[in-house]
């Protein structure tokens, strides 16, 4: 089979990185976070970004997600080169291609979780009753459709958790990028997120996990590995399914 024409190879990526830095002034000091990162993400893949404290990866992630900007180097999303656009218009790229899933849920307590998860559209101006339908529907993607009524408080810490990937959704994403989703979530419920997670991904979302954990990552099918600011492995994840449902 022949290779793809360089064009539709192009189309085919959603995240193009390359010899990204990122590097913080401390007094007469630098301290290098990133350091000339590479990496490519295919439209829907589904992968980890692994590393220990202080490794880089929640600044590569912060990048990815337009929240911060690099020293040097190139991000390309979706054919757009990150870093020659304004404020505004990385702003309407957070609001419309990322969805943003956080170990916290960041909900807002006094609106119920179709409030919630409308809350993207609304500051994408999109009219209420689009914006219900789509709520709607993104809360049925994560199974929660008959809690919407319901606000945070009545809600369990996975049931919460759901309510911040449906918002995430709600925007059709190019992208979901989850940091740490589980981290406030016991066992049972981590794993339950992590299937979600997965029947997402089976349905075409584009997904990165950032996490210090092995057995959340094992749930992906491509493990990136960043140690001092540098990409140290990538590679596939081997049987999946077996490890992720044992």
């Amino acid at each position: 089979m022949n290779a793809p024409a360089p064009d539709a190879r192009a189309r085919e990526l959603v995240i193009e990185v390359s010899d990204l830095w990122k590097t913080y002034v401390m007094g007469t000091n630098e301290v290098h976070a990133l350091r000339g990162v590479d990496l490519e993400v295919r439209n829907s893949e589904y992968l980890a970004i692994m590393g220990p404290s202080g490794s880089g990866k929640s600044t590569l992630m912060n990048l990815i997600g337009c929240l911060d900007t690099p020293t040097s180097g190139s991000y390309v999303l979706n054919g757009r080169a990150v870093q020659q656009l304004d404020e505004d218009e990385l702003a309407r790229i957070r609001n419309r291609e990322i969805g943003f899933v956080f170990q916290t849920f960041n909900l807002l307590a006094r609106a119920s979780a179709l409030q919630n998860v409308e809350l993207p559209l609304v500051y994408a101006g999109t009219p209420p009753d689009e914006r219900r339908a789509r709520a709607e529907e993104a809360l049925r993607q994560v199974d929660l459709l008959e809690r919407a009524k319901h606000h945070p408080n009545q809600l369990s810490g996975g049931q919460r958790q759901r309510v911040a990937i449906a918002r995430a959704l709600v925007t059709r994403p190019s992208i979901l990028l989850a940091d740490e989703p589980t981290g406030n979530l016991d066992s049972v419920t981590s794993r339950e997120i992590m299937i979600l997670f997965e029947r997402l991904h089976e349905l075409g979302n584009t997904i990165l996990v950032v996490t210090h954990e092995p057995d959340i990552a094992a749930h992906t099918c491509r493990i990136v590995t960043v140690h001092d600011g540098r990409v140290d492995s990538d590679e596939p994840v081997r049987q999946r399914t077996s490890a992720a449902h044992a």
